[in-house]
């Protein structure tokens, strides 16, 4: 009679097993959006708790087993041999669904990791949008555009790690059929803003770079001039002082 339970057991035990595989294992999952990602990953976290808490279950019929062998050999030779089948595939089945838990589990974070590099660039994005229309309407001043330039340049130098993550992170997850809809129109969006302000903020530069560079041409030649009226302004008081007739001066002076 024990035997027979036994090999009841290890039936059900079995069954079960493969009722868990078809469940968790064999369904054809789409994630089209980030709640059926993130269901799915918290249903492999239950049921990889599941399955390895089948494990007791597994232990105590293994014992048993032994321990009817050891009474009645040839029942638990049999009982053994179906055993090694049922302890092989539990094993095989504790593998895959860990594997596909931890399989998910780096997808979410994938996308929540691509989330996060998306928001640190918008922000740089909103931050190269606000100086480039502090760049309109300058005061015709030398030092406000120089420092209205500086302060384009040094959000330009914004470097392009965070965007070569966005690219790698967004593909990896697309070529995956992941989220795929979702972060293609993410990755659109974002890049036609960051063409469209990256091409705007340096032309901007470029004007503004040109800008000073005539406003300091122009304050070079108006202080040569202020130098030259100065030393005019000398000569002419040195002439004047030394009572010196106008037609005995240089013709300029004239």
């Amino acid at each position: 009679e024990k035997a027979v339970n036994l090999k009841k057991d290890l039936a059900e035990m079995q069954e079960w097993m493969t009722q868990a595989e078809e469940e968790y294992l064999e369904k054809d999952f789409e994630y089209k959006s980030p709640e059926e990602l993130e269901n799915a990953v918290d249903e492999m976290k239950r049921a990889k708790e599941d399955v390895l808490q089948k494990e007791v279950r597994v232990k105590i019929l293994k014992d048993n087993i032994k321990m009817l062998a050891t009474k009645v050999p040839s029942s638990g030779q049999d009982l053994a041999t179906e055993l090694n089948v049922v302890l092989e595939n539990y094993q095989l089945l504790c593998n895959r669904i860990r594997g596909k838990c931890h399989t998910l589990e780096e997808v979410w974070s994938c996308w929540i990791e691509l989330l996060q590099y998306l928001d640190l660039e918008t922000a740089w994005l909103n931050n190269l949008e606000e100086r480039v229309q502090m760049t309109e309407n300058l005061p015709d001043k030398l030092d406000a555009v120089n420092d209205a330039l500086e302060s384009l340049e040094s959000v330009l130098r914004h470097p392009a790690d965070n965007r070569t993550q966005i690219r790698e992170l967004g593909q990896t997850l697309i070529d995956g059929g992941i989220l795929d809809d979702i972060i293609s129109e993410k990755l659109e969006a974002f890049n036609a803003r960051y063409e469209e302000l990256s091409h705007l903020a340096v032309s901007r530069q470029i004007a503004l770079e040109q800008q000073l560079q005539t406003m300091r041409e122009t304050e070079h030649m108006l202080q040569v001039l202020q130098e030259n009226l100065v030393e005019l302004d000398r000569q002419l008081t040195s002439y004047l002082t030394d009572r010196v007739d106008a037609f005995q001066m240089p013709q300029e002076a004239q």
